[in-house]
């Protein structure tokens, strides 16, 4: 149904928007695929480029953080290298005030300058168990400073192995009464276990940098605004400057989920959108540390770009098809101004005026339209003028009939009042004759209906011979080879009377045939669908130059005809054709053009006219062949 209601709107629409239609369709379709191909390359295209550019300032950083790492590993190596520090916290026995105050000048006060040589390096705390050890702020502790530790514990079982941690919020190990009290930084810490000399746990050793400065492009507030860095440790916590305004819309804890979901090895990235902006995220591994670095990327400027110049480029098609489709107008309204003046001449036959002159003489399918258009209105005239007068001959005959009509019983009571008086004269001969005319004129007279069966066209003729056969005193013998089964074959009424009127007429022109007479032969006989009557006469025939005239004359056009033909007397129409004529026309009007009749003829020999009608026969459903059979 749907497929039906867009038939009838696309038939309602003109050919030239049609045309426009199709040709804005074919290079719309060629637009928007190569568009589509090129602003998916170029999208794929600028991600790998801004991945590249990315990836190269995360591997930048990661080399920054290993570098950091290798000053933190240093500086613990140095200071569990020391011996003297090494001996201070391993000393069973309480050190004497020199012994204190050489170290403290000597040893301790080397350590503090290697650590203050070092911005970066924030703390170097080194926890021991020995009781007998004295604290030196800011670097010596007991070990009970930190059991408390949530990561103390982690150190002991990694058996003098590396720890690294990211302590959030560390408090003030030596508990110092400030205006604020609660946390002071977020530190990154390498913990190690020292075991001096061998295998005996004497302390921890704790060796910070601030997570700002371990981490410097994280919390750098220098970084580029479309990029962030994250550090994820491997408690899955994110460190990251939370108040960049860069993470205002991202949901930093479904960013985490996303990110455990996906592959954390070197290299590996992945997007995510957050409302109509695309992200693109870069992980790298930092192994020491059992964390990732992350770069996040906003991709607004480049979708924008990108969505700005696809924007112009679907601009530019579409004024570009705007304007083709304008110039493609008026060219189709030259090239079918012709076709336009076709349709307003068929409107105007539409409505009735058939005298439509059509004024276009182009070449091409246009042109030939107009001719055959010209050709047609010529037909069309010439038909209505052919109907026009069937019609008035129709009347005409119609008229006549009726006028016969009037007179009819007084001249069949007159035929019965002479037949009786025939008879009481003894006058055999003239009452027969009488009798035939009586049936000749009924038969004529009464037009009930333009189709009769063979057998009453046969019976008509019988009684016309008979009258004739007076004329010509018995010289006319009737012959009928007609299958019973074939005499109820339909036919028009008075078809076979003027086949055999003529065969009388012009047969017994000559000599021969008024001293001996002629044979009148009828019969039938079935081809395929087609029933075929021949009406044969051996008299006086045609030559063939009269046959080839009656023969043009059968097929030739009314207006033709009665401009060669129909002007004389009607007394001079003799043996013009015209009976001949009226039975072709009327079987043609009535049957069909592929039926009719055919005239051959051999001068002195024959005349022999055959009517082709459709094989119809009148008798309940039995063919002529069945009804053979059944008689």
């Amino acid at each position: 149904m749907r497929n039906m209601k867009l038939a009838r709107l696309t038939d309602r629409i003109s050919i030239q928007f049609k045309l426009i239609g199709a040709y804005i369709f074919i290079i719309l379709i060629p637009i928007i695929l190569f568009s589509w191909y090129i602003f998916n390359g170029f999208y794929h295209n600028t991600i790998q480029d801004t991945l590249k550019k990315n990836q190269y300032a995360l591997s930048s950083e990661k080399a920054y953080i290993l570098n950091n790492m290798e000053i933190m590993l240093r500086t613990a190596q140095f200071y569990t290298a020391d011996k003297e520090l090494m001996n201070y916290i391993h000393s069973p026995d309480d050190l004497e005030v020199p012994e204190l105050v050489d170290f403290n000048t000597k040893s301790f006060s080397n350590l503090q300058r290697l650590m203050f040589n070092n911005p970066n390096i924030t703390n170097v705390r080194l926890f021991t168990n020995n009781p007998n050890t004295m604290e030196i702020w800011p670097m010596i502790f007991h070990e009970s400073r930190i059991s408390n530790r949530p990561w103390y514990k982690s150190v002991l079982e990694q058996r003098g192995e590396l720890r690294w941690e990211i302590l959030e919020d560390e408090k003030d190990i030596m508990n110092r009464a400030t205006a604020d009290n609660r946390a002071a930084s977020t530190y990154v810490s390498l913990l190690k276990e020292i075991d001096y000399p061998s295998d005996r746990h004497v302390g921890i050793l704790e060796v910070d940098m601030k997570i700002d400065k371990f981490f410097q492009k994280v919390f750098s507030p220098l970084q580029d605004d479309q990029s962030r860095m994250l550090v994820i440790d491997r408690s899955g916590r994110m460190f990251t400057d939370t108040g960049s305004i860069f993470f205002k819309d991202i949901d930093l804890e479904r960013l985490r989920r996303d990110w455990a979901e996906r592959p954390h090895e070197e290299g590996a990235s992945f997007t995510f959108m957050v409302g109509d902006t695309p992200y693109l995220c870069l992980t790298t591994p930092i192994d020491r540390m059992d964390a990732y670095l992350l770069n996040v990327i906003s991709l607004e400027n480049q979708v924008t770009q990108i969505r700005h110049t696809r924007n112009l480029f679907i601009a530019a098609a579409v004024v570009l098809i705007a304007l083709l489709s304008v110039i493609t107008y008026f060219l189709q309204s030259l090239i079918l101004k012709k076709l336009h003046i076709l349709r307003d001449s068929m409107k105007k036959v539409r409505r009735g005026d058939l005298n439509v002159q059509i004024d276009i003489d182009a070449g091409g399918e246009v042109g030939e339209l107009a001719h055959h258009f010209r050709q047609m209105m010529k037909k069309m005239n010439e038909l209505i003028v052919e109907a026009v007068n069937k019609q008035a001959a129709t009347k005409e005959a119609e008229l006549h009939a009726l006028k016969n009509q009037i007179d009819a019983h007084f001249l069949y009571n007159t035929l019965e009042n002479l037949k009786m008086l025939a008879e009481v004269e003894a006058q055999y001969t003239i009452s027969d004759a009488l009798t035939s005319l009586g049936a000749l004129m009924r038969y004529s007279l009464k037009w009930s209906s333009e189709y009769v069966q063979l057998r009453d066209e046969l019976q008509h003729i019988r009684n016309y011979i008979a009258i004739m056969n007076m004329r010509y005193d018995d010289k006319l013998d009737l012959q009928l080879d007609i299958p019973e089964g074939y005499r109820e074959q339909e036919m028009l009424k008075m078809s076979l009377q003027p086949l055999v009127e003529n065969a009388v007429k012009h047969g017994m022109r000559t000599e021969r045939t008024r001293r001996e007479g002629i044979t009148i032969r009828i019969r039938a006989w079935r081809e395929c669908e087609s029933t075929y009557i021949e009406v044969t006469d051996d008299g006086a025939g045609m030559s063939g130059e009269k046959l080839a005239e009656l023969r043009e004359k059968l097929v030739m056009d009314d207006v033709r005809f009665q401009a060669q033909y129909g002007r004389g007397p009607s007394g001079e129409q003799e043996g013009r054709g015209i009976g001949l004529r009226n039975v072709m026309q009327r079987i043609a009007m009535h049957y069909g053009s592929e039926y009719g009749l055919t005239v051959d003829s051999e001068e002195g020999a024959y005349t022999r006219v055959t009517i082709k009608l459709p094989y119809l026969i009148l008798s309940g459903g039995l063919s002529a062949d069945e009804k053979s059979a059944y008689r």
